[in-house]
Formats: C-alpha cells, sequence, structure tokens
C-alpha cells in the first residue's frame, strides 16, 4: 500500500488527510499557480471549507509533524508567522474560570438591578460586555448547577426561583 500512497494511513487525523487532498485538487487543478496567502477564507472546494483550512494550516504551522509541513510546503502551503503569533498570542490569553464567570456576571446583574430595579433582563441585553439576559436565563435554566452561595447571592438580588 506505500508504495502506491505512501499517506494512505497518516498518523494524523483523517480529516486533515481528506482536506489536503482537496486542496491538492486544487492547486494541480491551477497547474500550480496559486497564492494561498490571497486564497479568501470562505472559499469551498468539493464540499471543504478550503479557505479557512488552509488558513489554520498556516497559522498552527508549529504544531504539524514534519511530514505534514512538508506536503503542505509540496503545494506551496507556508507558514505565516503573523498568523502563528495571534494564534500563540490567543492561546495565551489566561482562561476564565466558571466562578471568575459567575462573578462577573453577577456584578453585571447587580448593576442592572440597581439602575433599573428590578430583575426582568431583556434576553438581549448586554451590560458591562457581558450577555446579561442570557446570561441571567443560564443561571434559571441550570440553578442545580449552582452553589448554595450563588443561588444566595442571585436570590439576594431579587431572582426568583419560580
Amino acid at each position: 500500500m506505500e508504495e502506491i500512497d505512501p499517506w494512505w494511513c497518516p498518523t494524523w487525523p483523517i480529516t486533515w488527510q481528506r482536506t489536503y487532498a482537496v486542496a491538492r485538487l486544487w492547486w494541480l487543478e491551477a497547474d500550480g499557480q496559486v497564492d494561498w496567502t490571497r486564497l479568501p477564507e470562505d472559499t469551498v472546494f468539493e464540499g471543504e471549507q478550503l479557505g479557512r483550512w488552509v488558513k489554520a494550516q498556516r497559522g498552527g504551522w508549529p504544531g504539524l509533524e514534519a511530514d505534514q509541513q512538508d506536503l503542505l510546503a509540496a503545494i506551496g502551503i507556508a507558514e505565516d508567522p503573523e498568523l502563528v503569533a495571534a494564534k500563540a498570542a490567543t492561546e495565551a490569553k489566561p482562561k476564565v474560570s466558571r466562578v471568575e464567570r459567575f462573578q462577573q456576571g453577577l456584578a453585571a446583574f447587580a448593576a442592572f438591578v440597581e439602575r433599573e430595579g428590578h430583575t426582568r433582563v431583556p434576553r438581549s441585553h448586554r451590560e458591562d460586555g457581558t450577555a446579561l439576559g442570557a446570561w441571567v436565563n443560564n443561571q434559571k435554566a441550570r440553578q442545580d448547577k449552582l452553589t448554595d452561595e450563588q443561588r444566595g447571592q442571585l436570590a439576594a438580588l431579587g431572582v426568583e426561583w419560580a
């Protein structure tokens, strides 16, 4: 099998291999004259989100296996230092814990209640960068996952648990 196709059983996900095959087909149909840097992100070819995938490969280059990098380089896809740096910066952002998200939502909710004098937050309302209406609805819908302290904090602001 390996004589016919050395990549018939890759160590990376088969979805990667399938999309690579589509990218290679695009490249072959263009007689190797593809400027991957200018490929629009919304490009779809053979049912694959080719533009999005190419951008992800160029930005995720350091995380690819050497053989994957070689396959991409063979069809002219190369690392994009700006995309790599942007991905690294995004991944470097500290993760916000569930407790921290709750406290942020609670603070925004308290500000709303103090200003408006009621707890009926419209579903689409945003407050201090928080999708507050959705947050309040989620707290009510998932009240069984809240701690007693969290339920008490919401009750103190006037939330009725029906």
